[in-house]
């Protein structure tokens, strides 16, 4: 069946124009009333293209030649853009493309939530739009008709990894360092036993953890050890679960980052969560302490509060914070940190906030002000129980503009809320990942 669908591809281009951009950055052309998918394109070109899939409800297909450029288009600044999967913008200059993220938070709040912000937030970016990107998993792949080991990100639309030689989003001391780590892991005698290396970067140290399926040799170890002294990185390995990550070395690291405007500084583990991009997260934290507006008489609640990323700063200017979050390691790196940045007006507790809280201690307690960050499935869970606690003021953190637009929704029409801002955040410039920021207050 696969081959004949193959076969039933139209083999010459097809000329189209192209209606708009698609949630995952790809352009999108009507042909004979069906949705066409087509990387490559831009909103408002007309473009020849070749069909790669056809599909029940959409068809799919690729740019062969632009013949009517975007003003918005530019040359990719890298020259993998074409295979790599990694990035699905850098044809697009970085004001169109966070101009159109923008219009998808604003058309998901319309569809889903059928709510619309008083006030559109001016757009955050950093600026850094190469090299900006701080934690990332690289996968690894010995493939012997190249007789090389491939590191990097998978093709675009295919479960092979690109061979690419180098990475200008990840940061430098690893985007730089792609082909060293595919000469060395060529090395080892485990190369066809490593399918990925996770990247943390702080501040100033850089974490790379090698994921084995089968135990690596004195040699290799060596081998590793030497290449992170050579290379100036912390070499970690992992040969089973989460709780097997350990350091090659006993010198280990010291990542954290800092948030100089609230002076606080964030120590981490290599497998925790922290935002990909430490520039555009001071300035998101930032907008979130201007937004809630802390004073002494504010009562504070954190939920999906991680490592304290915003619990901290807030809790430099209000009376008190209650920071909630699911996993206990955490928590507890979050207590942490809040004693070495001398904080001690912050509470921390360990809860699932998808399951039943009817127990929770800090649910016998008020607030008055709100955060919320949760991940890519939303906060449906907690929003019922932020009117009862007393809380007036909310800044919800969002990874997917669907799930807050559902969630407003929620605040809006059900629990007495009204959205009064709300705007987008380029945490991945180049891609079409679009991170947000709302207000809500009743």
């Amino acid at each position: 069946m696969a081959r004949s669908r193959r076969r039933r591809l139209p083999a010459d281009p097809v000329t189209t124009i192209i209606d708009s951009l698609s949630h995952d950055g790809r352009g999108v052309a009507h042909i004979d009333g069906k949705a066409v998918f087509i990387h490559g394109a831009l909103p408002g070109e007309e473009v020849s293209f070749l069909y790669t899939r056809k599909r029940g409800s959409f068809d799919e297909g690729r740019v062969q030649t632009v013949l009517n450029p975007s003003p918005d288009r530019v040359e990719p600044g890298c020259p993998h853009f074409k295979i790599c999967g990694g990035c699905a913008l850098q044809h697009q200059a970085p004001s169109a493309q966070i101009a159109a993220k923008q219009q998808v938070l604003l058309d998901a709040f319309e569809r889903i939530g059928k709510v619309a912000p008083a006030l559109a937030l001016e757009p955050l970016t950093s600026g850094d739009l190469w090299g900006y990107r701080k934690k990332a998993r690289l996968g690894v792949k010995f493939v012997p008709k190249k007789g090389k080991v491939l590191v990097g990100f998978r093709e675009r639309g295919s479960s092979f990894l690109a061979d690419i030689d180098r990475c200008p989003v990840l940061d430098p001391q690893v985007g730089d360092l792609l082909t060293p780590l595919s000469k060395m892991i060529a090395e080892l005698s485990v190369k066809e036993r490593i399918p990925q290396i996770e990247v943390a970067i702080g501040d100033r140290d850089c974490v790379l953890i090698f994921r084995l399926l089968d135990p690596p040799s004195e040699a290799d170890r060596e081998r590793l050890l030497a290449f992170g002294q050579e290379r100036g990185v912390a070499v970690y390995l992992q040969e089973g679960g989460p709780d097997t990550v350990t350091p090659l070395s006993l010198a280990g690291d010291d990542l954290r980052y800092a948030l100089p405007e609230q002076q606080v500084t964030i120590r981490f583990l290599p497998t925790d969560f922290t935002q990909v991009n430490s520039g555009l997260n001071r300035l998101m934290v930032g907008r979130a302490v201007e937004l809630l507006d802390p004073s002494p008489g504010d009562r504070m609640l954190d939920l999906f509060c991680g490592l304290g990323n915003f619990t901290l700063p807030l809790a430099r200017r209000a009376g008190s914070v209650v920071g909630v979050e699911g996993d206990a390691g955490l928590v507890e790196r979050a207590r942490r940190n809040a004693q070495e940045n001398d904080i001690h007006n912050v509470r921390y507790y360990t809860a699932n906030l998808y399951d039943s809280l009817e127990q929770a201690p800090w649910l016998t307690e008020s607030f008055n002000k709100a955060l919320l960050d949760p991940p890519r499935s939303g906060a449906a869970e907690v929003l019922e129980l932020l009117s009862g606690l007393g809380v007036e003021r909310i800044v919800y953190v969002s990874c997917y503009p669907g799930t807050l637009a559902r969630d407003a929704g929620e605040l809006v029409h059900r629990h007495g809320y009204r959205l009064r801002a709300a705007g987008v955040m380029d945490m991945f410039p180049h891609t079409a990942h679009v991170e947000s920021i709302a207000l809500f207050e009743r």
